[in-house]
């Protein structure tokens, strides 16, 4: 029995994946989070093989969340699934140690044989995402200004291109706003951006959030 903790801050979301999940004769749902706190309680206090984590939860979520996962439980087989589709959020993932990605559309579908492809041992990445990591893991290979941001960095990104404030984007990432704001002005240096309008458009443009 493949055991699943499931890590979603929507209740309609874990449900569904819930009924998906049961019909399977050999996965288990032992556990379920509504934020990252929920998440790190579970890892260090239950025994599961599969950690279904969605990228954006309310405090310490996506890449960061994965990091912490991992140091203290590295063998844990931690399974993306996130309503981006963005090729960027799947390769930072993975970097920090997923075992996959998998968007939410294409989850009824795959969603079974890709845990158990994960909690076996394996991984799960699309072919445009193998693409973009073995286009950087080439030398020679500059990449998009997106690309060359700091994880952190590429979060208060994804926020300000939602159209937050920096006090909103401090209050969600449990940040200072000084903090926010040096993320931004680092930010907006890397990617020769002069203003938060050219910042939307960039994101727009690459298609980095939902227009």
């Amino acid at each position: 029995m493949i055991r699943i903790v499931l890590a979603d801050d929507h209740t309609i979301v874990r449900e569904g994946l819930k009924q998906l999940l049961g019909a399977a004769g050999d996965l288990s749902v032992v556990g379920e989070a509504q934020d990252g706190h929920k998440v790190m309680e579970l890892v260090r206090t239950q025994d599961f093989d599969v950690l279904l984590l969605d990228m954006s939860m309310p405090g310490r979520s996506g890449i960061e969340l994965i990091k912490q996962v991992l140091s203290e439980k590295p063998r844990l087989r931690v399974l993306i699934l996130s309503m981006h589709e963005e090729q960027q959020y799947a390769v930072r993932a993975i970097r920090a140690g997923a075992a996959g990605y998998l968007t939410k559309e294409s989850a009824s579908e795959q969603l079974v044989s890709v845990i158990r492809k994960v909690a076996a041992g394996g991984a799960f990445i699309s072919p445009a995402v193998a693409e973009q990591l073995a286009l950087g893991a080439m030398p020679q290979n500059e990449g998009l200004p997106h690309t060359s941001l700091s994880d952190r960095e590429y979060q208060v990104f994804q926020a300000l291109a939602a159209g937050k404030t920096v006090s909103e984007i401090a209050a969600q990432l449990n940040l200072s706003v000084k903090t926010v704001s040096t993320h931004k002005a680092r930010l907006m240096q890397k990617m020769s951006l002069p203003n938060q309008a050219e910042l939307i458009r960039y994101a727009l443009t690459h298609k980095l959030v939902n227009a």
